[in-house]
C-alpha cells in the first residue's frame, strides 16, 4: 500500500510541476501581449500603430507581395502565424509609407521582413530569395545591421 501511495506523490508532484510551468509560460505571452497593448506617450499602443499601419496599406499589397508575405512566415508554427504575419505587415506598411510608395515591392517587402524579424531568421530569407532567384546583394546592409 505504500509503494503505491509513493508512486502516485510523485505523480502528483510531477503534475504540479508541469502545471506550474505552463501556466508561468502561458503568463508571460499574456503579459507580453498586455504590455504591447499599454498605450505609449502619443495615446496609441503597439498594437494600435500595427493596425493603423496595415489598414492604411491594405490597397498597396498586390497578389504577388501577399503570396511573398505568406511563403516567408510559413516556417512559424501555425499558432503563431497570423501574428507573425501581422507584424511582418505592419514594418513594410510603415516603410511604404515613410518612403510615400504607391504599391507594396518585393524590394519593401524584403526590407520590412528583415527589420522586423530576428537576425536568426534571415538565414531563411536568404535561402528562400535564392530558391527564387531573386539577387539580395541590395539587402546585405540591411542584414548586416542589428535591427
Amino acid at each position: 500500500m505504500s509503494e503505491m501511495s509513493t508512486g502516485f506523490s510523485v505523480f502528483i508532484i510531477g503534475w504540479s510541476i508541469v502545471l506550474v510551468g505552463l501556466v508561468g509560460i502561458g503568463g508571460f505571452f499574456m503579459f507580453r501581449k498586455f504590455l504591447k497593448s499599454m498605450p505609449k506617450q502619443d495615446g496609441k499602443s503597439d498594437l494600435d500603430w500595427q493596425d493603423y499601419y496595415i489598414d492604411q496599406t491594405r490597397s498597396m499589397w498586390t497578389e504577388e507581395g501577399l503570396e511573398l508575405l505568406n511563403e516567408l512566415v510559413d516556417p512559424v508554427p501555425q499558432l503563431f502565424r497570423d501574428v507573425a504575419r501581422r507584424s511582418i505587415a505592419a514594418k513594410i506598411g510603415k516603410l511604404a509609407l515613410e518612403e510615400k510608395a504607391t504599391e507594396i515591392s518585393i524590394d519593401l517587402i524584403i526590407k520590412g521582413y528583415i527589420i522586423a524579424t530576428p537576425k536568426r531568421d534571415h538565414k531563411f530569407l536568404i535561402s528562400h530569395l535564392q530558391k527564387k532567384q531573386i539577387d539580395y546583394s541590395p539587402y546585405e546592409k540591411y542584414l548586416s545591421s542589428e535591427a
